[in-house]
């Protein structure tokens, strides 16, 4: 069956008008709805939608790359979102929270335990057998030193602490209280006469 379509126009002289025959487009080279003829000069209508709808589109400024631009809605739009880069962080209390900047993060910023806390976090400072962190600790309590201690009764009020010196002590561990001396005698009248000390 013959094409009829014409690719090739040449005149009675001899003279080529018009040659289509080495023309490559395609419907997909021409933009959607745009007409023209193809290298077998049949009409070709375009199917490129590159200039797409963005009418669904819901992208907002705040969620495009502060600088950087893209269309929604068929409007151009131009990003306000911070670029962050690599934000890093410390906590440094039990409760302590990190609040994370709005915006982008190229993912290398860090959060950690700040250092100063980092360096008491150590077995000699933690209970033995509890862990915290990871760190298993250690400590069973300072040694103590006791003092047992007499004490001499008077009649006045005594507050009797562990000596400072030249032994520091941490406690006591028992006071001895003398007994108040005492004399019982008998006198002329027929009486007892107690003597005190």
């Amino acid at each position: 069956m013959a094409n009829e379509y014409n690719s090739k126009v040449v005149l009675s002289t001899g003279e080529v008008l018009i040659d289509l025959t080495a023309d490559t487009i395609t419907a997909a080279d021409l933009a959607s709805g745009v007409t023209a003829h193809g290298a077998d000069g049949a009409p070709i209508t375009g199917t490129s939608t590159k200039d797409s709808d963005t009418s669904g589109d819901t992208a907002l400024v705040g969620e495009i790359l502060s600088g950087k631009t893209a269309h929604a809605r068929g409007t151009l739009l131009t990003g306000t979102m911070p670029n962050n880069g690599a934000v890093s962080g410390t906590i440094s209390t039990k409760a302590g929270v990190y609040t994370v900047p709005q915006g982008y993060h190229d993912g290398s910023g860090t959060v950690g335990i700040a250092s100063a806390e980092q360096s008491k976090i150590i077995a000699g400072n933690i209970k033995s057998g509890v862990e915290i962190l990871g760190v298993t600790g250690s400590y069973n309590g300072d040694a103590v030193t006791a003092q047992s201690k007499n004490v001499t009764p008077t009649f006045s009020t005594q507050t009797v602490t562990p000596d400072q010196t030249p032994t520091a002590y941490d406690y006591l561990s028992q006071v001895v209280v003398a007994p108040i001396p005492v004399t019982y005698t008998d006198n002329a009248a027929g009486g007892v006469t107690v003597t005190i000390g």
